[in-house]
């Protein structure tokens, strides 16, 4: 039986940071990078294509920094008075 690939999804899932990243808040993940045990995955700003990074894609797991979708200012908000 082949392994499970981690992250099977991440091409193309959109993502909000809680806080400004680079300048931005929403995200598209445009490509993944398999290192070993690691998932990179390459973000693009969605107003600012000339905005890109990569990050270890596990990371997009922690609701503190990230929200699957993109959500506005109201709904971040409303989703972190929820978790207090």
């Amino acid at each position: 039986m082949p392994k499970k690939q981690k992250f099977p999804h991440l091409v193309g899932s959109k993502w909000t940071a809680t806080e400004k990243t680079w300048g931005w808040r929403h995200f598209q993940v445009v490509n993944r990078k398999n290192e070993g045990q690691w998932v990179f995955a390459e973000m693009i700003a969605a107003c600012d294509p000339a905005v890109r990074f990569w990050m270890n894609a596990k990371l997009l797991k922690n609701r503190d920094q990230w929200e699957a979708g993109w959500r506005s200012l109201e709904e971040i908000q409303d989703s972190e008075l929820k978790r207090s």
